[in-house]
């Protein structure tokens, strides 16, 4: 009986993110599982502010910084050699996987 897996990606880079999506796909389409998604979940947004002045005085002018991270979750009902290619995976540095058997 095959097991779900829940697979949790996670990156700034959306490109790389969508490359990683785009190869788990091909190996669940290449040993024939079921497979849900990748569903796109919110971005989440993490905004800094800043001066640009080093000391006190000066006008009061800011910088706005803004970093995105992109998340997509896959469903898949694998199977020992499923799951053993997505083991060997290569995944870029910036791209976070988080798999989970259900």
């Amino acid at each position: 009986m095959p097991q779900s897996a829940r697979i949790k990606l996670t990156s700034t880079n959306l490109t790389k993110l969508d490359g990683v999506c785009t190869e788990i796909m091909g190996i669940g389409e290449k040993t024939g599982v079921k497979i849900k998604g990748p569903t796109p979940l919110p971005v989440k947004r993490l905004h800094i502010a800043t001066r640009k002045s080093p000391c006190g005085s000066g006008t009061e002018t800011y910088e706005k910084w803004e970093m995105r991270m992109h998340r997509r979750i896959i469903d898949i009902n694998a199977d020992d050699k499923a799951i053993r290619q997505l083991m060997r995976l290569k995944i870029p540095d910036d791209v976070y996987i988080e798999l989970s058997l259900t």
